[in-house]
């Protein structure tokens, strides 16, 4: 029999009782706890299914970086109750599924994970965009869920489900607090969700289904969870939501004071570096001189994620977009004006209802015009209940056509060419896909493949660029920093040492690559195919994560020496052979052999 536990734990709420704890959406606060002590998935606590916190849990994230924190909050949560977190499913008393409706193949890859459950016999929570968005769909019958803003509840959840009941926390009233127990996938980057929801009405949306209209936290507790995660050493802060620009909207704030009271947290000797999540040209235009400030400023990485979607103005008004291609034009070339080495990335939906091919033309004429080094191309995919599915339809070879076509455009262009022999300042935050290389990222987002032992994770260093490949370039280190012996602060450089740049007046989302957010863990877009469609691979995007058992954070994948065979998930559909330091091997489903001398990189085609 269905159970609907959504006032079950009602008396609870106050009183110290966290998973509980509910605050106003337009006040949403945080207040430093000291977070319980996690168990590791290696320490020797036999699961019963009678006490509560001995059993693993599987967690499974799709989507974007805001869906990643969530995962991230929810790991946190479950580990500081003394559940173990894993990444192998079967050795996991109960899966937990955190989902990403944005398109067709991210809820496809779901319903046939909770296929596989079914079959093993094992407990099951779905979490995120698609039960909260489409509560009552088929896949989810029987099966316990968890919307996008009860991740606090997610313990009560698992409780409940381990127990053999169905659970549905659905209601939206509220906004999680940013305090909870977090264990974060890197642990040198903070996902921060500055607001949920957005402000728009787009046509082919299924995302507002889920998240609804915009909510925001308030200033002081965003700066308050800034000065914390800075304080347990992060080095990396990404700020998240459906639409950054839209920030503050609705209650009485706007993004530009929070930016300012944000870097005036940030250490002056330029350890802690910002990025600025996915914003839609509406909600900037008026904000553009002052976010150019912010962007200039030596803390804060010079990239934006900015999405167009449609090179056409009648496909943008049938998209319901609510700005034209003049508009974006203005966005990205006062933006380019203002900030020196101003990097900007962008999405593109091809074969929307409707696009002509004219249309069409005036899309790739706009990615040529500026030939961006990152561009997120996906086929339009009709999502239920939104009025684009009503629409009439492009051929779908057509719509195919037109993506290889405007990714072959994409990849003609050189982004990094002229940087061999220029020496940047990188901040390194993590490890290749390779197992070789450690990935840095200079002040405009351009990602830097290094070798170099792992103490270097979270440093700042100079680097010489000695190539450049399509979708990165690779570098020697040239300085070695000074570091503080202090687990809190892993890879702080000392105050002083050649690391320190605190008078350096040297100016990613999907969102936004060494993994794949808007998009998918935030890092270098390289154009990609995935189930019948043209995407593009950024580390946090509308991609698949996987989470590790952790404390506070997750251990770094294991480095392998150079020239030893190792198989690497990537995302095209195609056979390649790259030549070594050519290319950047991060995405989402290739099979790679790392050899001495080449990447032999194999995967079958699709029905294109």
């Amino acid at each position: 029999m269905l159970e609907y536990f959504e006032t079950l734990f009602v008396d609870l709420v106050g009183a110290g009782a966290p998973p509980g704890l509910r605050l106003p959406v337009t006040a949403i606060g945080i207040k430093a706890k000291r977070k319980p002590k996690s168990r590791l998935l290696s320490d020797p606590v036999s699961p019963n299914p009678q006490i509560p916190g001995t059993q693993t849990i599987y967690l499974k994230t799709f989507g974007c970086s805001h869906n990643q924190s969530d995962s991230e909050y929810m790991a946190g949560q479950l580990s500081a109750f003394g559940y173990a977190v894993t990444e192998d499913p079967e050795q996991a008393d109960l899966w937990l599924i955190n989902t990403c409706t944005v398109k067709s193949p991210s809820q496809s890859a779901m319903a046939t994970l909770i296929g596989k459950c079914k079959t093993a016999k094992k407990p099951l929570v779905v979490a995120g965009c698609v039960p909260q968005g489409s509560r009552d769909l088929k896949d989810l019958e029987g099966i316990s869920i968890i919307g996008v803003q009860q991740i606090d509840r997610v313990v009560e959840v698992v409780e409940e489900t381990l127990k053999g009941h169905e659970v549905r926390f659905l209601n939206r009233k509220t906004l999680p607090s940013l305090d909870l127990p977090k264990v974060r996938k890197n642990r040198l980057i903070e996902i921060l969700p500055i607001n949920v929801g957005c402000l728009g009405a787009c046509t082919y949306c299924k995302t507002k289904h889920a998240r609804g209209h915009l909510g925001s936290y308030t200033v002081e507790s965003l700066v308050e969870r800034v000065k914390s995660v800075i304080s347990e050493g992060v080095k990396e802060i990404w700020l998240s939501s459906e639409d950054t620009g839209a920030y503050g909207r609705d209650i009485g704030q706007n993004l530009p004071v929070l930016l300012n009271a944000i870097i005036t947290e940030l250490p002056p000797d330029r350890s802690t570096m910002l990025r600025i999540g996915m914003t839609n040209p509406p909600y900037i235009l008026e904000h553009l001189k002052e976010i150019a400030e912010v962007l200039n400023h030596p803390c804060v990485y010079s990239f934006l994620h900015v999405p167009v979607q449609s090179g056409s103005d009648s496909v943008l008004t049938a998209m319901n977009r609510e700005y034209t291609v003049s508009e974006f034009r203005t966005v990205v070339d006062t933006l380019k004006e203002l900030v020196p080495g101003m990097h900007i990335a962008t999405d593109i939906i091809c074969g929307f209802p409707g696009e002509t091919d004219e249309d069409f033309e005036q899309t790739i004429n706009l990615i040529k015009d500026y030939q961006f080094a990152q561009v997120h191309i996906s086929q339009f995919y009709p999502r239920p209940g939104t009025p684009a599915a009503r629409m009439k339809k492009v051929p779908s070879t057509v719509v195919k056509n037109r993506s290889r076509e405007l990714t072959s455009v994409f990849e003609s262009f050189s982004p990094y060419q002229g940087m061999t022999g220029q020496t940047l300042r990188i901040w390194i935050t993590e490890i290749a896909t390779d197992g070789v290389h450690l990935v840095g990222h200079t002040k405009e987002y351009i990602q830097v493949l290094v070798i170099a032992p792992d103490s270097m994770l979270g440093t700042s260093v100079d680097a010489k660029i000695t190539s450049v490949g399509r979708w990165s370039v690779f570098g020697e280190i040239t300085e070695t920093p000074v570091f503080v012996e202090d687990a809190a602060h892993l890879g702080r450089p000392l105050a002083g040492s050649s690391n320190s740049c605190v008078n350096c007046e040297c100016s990613e989302d999907p969102m936004p690559c060494q993994c794949l957010g808007e998009n998918s863990c935030g890092q270098q877009i390289s154009s990609t195919e995935h189930e019948g469609h043209t995407n593009t691979a950024m580390n946090g995007s509308h991609g698949e994560i996987t989470f590790i058992a952790s404390t506070k954070s997750m251990p770094p994948r294991k480095r392998r020496p150079q020239g030893e065979s190792n198989e690497i998930n990537l995302g095209m559909r195609c056979t390649i052979l790259f030549a070594v330091g050519s290319i950047n091997l991060c995405c989402s489903s290739f099979l790679i052999i790392l050899t001495d001398k080449c990447f032999t990189t194999t995967t079958a085609m699709d029905d294109r």
